[in-house]
């Protein structure tokens, strides 16, 4: 087994003009998540219960977390789970001694605002998971912008969907 001390954590923060309770809604019941996130997920919101987004919907071989797991959860405060990367990172941070957590924080700034906090983790410091990093931090930019637009205005733009929107 290798030690953490050379990994690296990606971190983003969002402000959202939404009260806390419904903010961590937004990340633990699955119809929510669906909304902003992936299109189809199933959460056991519940320490050691199932984290899985799938972002292609009925799809369970490709775009997806299958087998993650929440590994800490206290609510309106601490949401962590395992992570599966996209498909072209599949076998470098896909398989179970290289899976990475996210851990979600949550803090009321008020009764109408929340900040939300994603820590990233376990990304291995070397040239092999630079592009996965770098996917990571644009595509958690992306989520989080979802999750300020869904619950501020009721427009989510999920995450990851396939190009195939041919709209004539």
């Amino acid at each position: 087994m290798t030690t953490n001390t050379n990994d690296k954590t990606l971190i983003k923060e969002v402000s959202i003009n939404a009260p806390l309770n419904l903010v961590w809604y937004a990340w633990t019941i699955s119809e929510r998540v669906s909304e902003w996130f992936a299109p189809e997920t199933v959460i056991e919101a519940k320490e050691g219960g199932t984290y899985e987004l799938y972002f292609i919907p009925g799809d369970r071989t490709g775009m997806n977390t299958i087998g993650c797991k929440i590994t800490k959860f206290i609510p309106e405060q601490k949401l962590n789970f395992t992570w599966k990367g996209p498909d072209q990172f599949k076998d470098l941070m896909n398989n179970e001694d290289t899976l990475t957590t996210v851990e979600v924080s949550f803090e009321s700034v008020n009764e109408n605002s929340t900040k939300v906090i994603v820590e990233h983790k376990g990304f291995k410091d070397n040239e092999d998971w630079i592009e996965a990093f770098n996917w990571h931090k644009m595509a958690w930019t992306g989520v989080l912008e979802s999750l300020k637009s869904t619950l501020e205005k009721g427009e989510g733009n999920l995450c990851c969907k396939p190009l195939n929107n041919n709209v004539s």
